[in-house]
């Protein structure tokens, strides 16, 4: 019995398959970006993710049959959310559920991105905490609730955290997407002179001034030290985001998810520098924090369970 996810994201074409107890597999293409370039248009992403859709069912074997199929519909799960490179991964979700009569399930990127941030930390199903989905499209501080139910309570006001990343990447010669790139860089150099102030108010934080004082002052300095000022100055603005979150939520409990929460350098900063603060701070495994269509999956396995954690 399989459980299919698709997800289409703004740089992934994720495919994945869980079982009644594991992942069975877990496919993706990351999109093609020019040499110096910072994204993609969307009409230029949703031709790759066409293309990649049919390489990455080539490589999967559907022969022991489809029970469901669960498809990131939008980005959020919000009415006014939406990008047309999800509409890719609908119209493949539709088509292989028609084929196999399985179920067809609708759930949201971010929903994916925080049920596959869960395996391997599962005692915080069925319970209330905080998430922080950290990626190059959102950098949001949401309250999860005992049904999965997600409110938005705080995040960026601007640049996200995965952009910011990116944008000083593609400054220092990175290739995108910069991130592991730009952590490379920074372990190499260690802490330099470099720090960047933070801007934190309450569950709201900016980024964009950041990006300008790099660019004004620091572009040409070494690439090594800006690299790790930037892990430095988000490492300083999530835990003050997080313990601001804490203080007003009264929830201890969080939980890291997104492409950014993947970087092991930024994991062992905010663990440095949250403890002893009386938080229990839960991470996504990184080969599950990036894009992917496993929490797709899982959704969809939930849904067929009737276990709350649906779409």
């Amino acid at each position: 019995m399989l459980f299919l996810g698709i997800d289409t994201s703004c740089y992934t074409t994720s495919l994945a398959g869980v079982s009644e107890n594991d992942i069975v597999f877990d496919e993706r293409i990351v999109l093609q970006v020019k040499s110096g370039e910072r994204g993609l248009r969307q009409s230029e992403a949703v031709f790759q993710h066409v293309r990649n859709m049919q390489t990455l069912i080539d490589r999967v074997s559907l022969d022991c049959g489809v029970e469901a199929v669960g498809v990131s519909k939008y980005p959020r799960p919000a009415e006014e959310s939406y990008m047309p490179v999800f509409v890719v991964g609908q119209t493949v979700a539709t088509a292989l559920s028609a084929a196999a009569s399985a179920k067809l399930f609708y759930t949201s990127h971010q929903q994916g991105h925080i049920r596959a941030a869960l395996v391997g930390n599962e005692r915080l199903l069925g319970g209330e905490f905080i998430a922080m989905h950290l990626s190059g499209g959102t950098t949001e501080l949401l309250l999860v609730g005992k049904m999965g139910e997600i409110e938005l309570i705080g995040g960026c006001s601007d640049l996200h955290a995965g952009q910011l990343v990116d944008r000083v990447g593609v400054l220092l010669k990175c290739p995108f997407p910069c991130g592991k790139h730009m952590e490379t860089l920074a372990l190499k150099a260690g802490k330099g002179a470099i720090s960047i102030p933070s801007c934190v108010r309450g569950l709201e934080c900016s980024l964009s001034g950041a990006e300008t004082k790099i660019q004004r002052e620091y572009i040409g300095k070494d690439s090594g030290e800006i690299a790790y000022s930037v892990y430095d100055l988000l490492a300083r603005t999530f835990s003050k985001l997080m313990l601001n979150a804490a203080d007003a939520t009264g929830k201890n409990r969080f939980l890291l998810a997104g492409g950014v929460a993947s970087s092991l350098l930024l994991r062992q900063m905010l663990n440095e520098r949250l403890r002893k603060k009386g938080l229990e701070v839960f991470y996504s495994r990184p080969e599950l924090a990036s894009d992917n269509a496993v929490g797709a999956a899982l959704l969809c396995r939930d849904a067929m369970r009737h276990e709350g954690w649906y779409a």
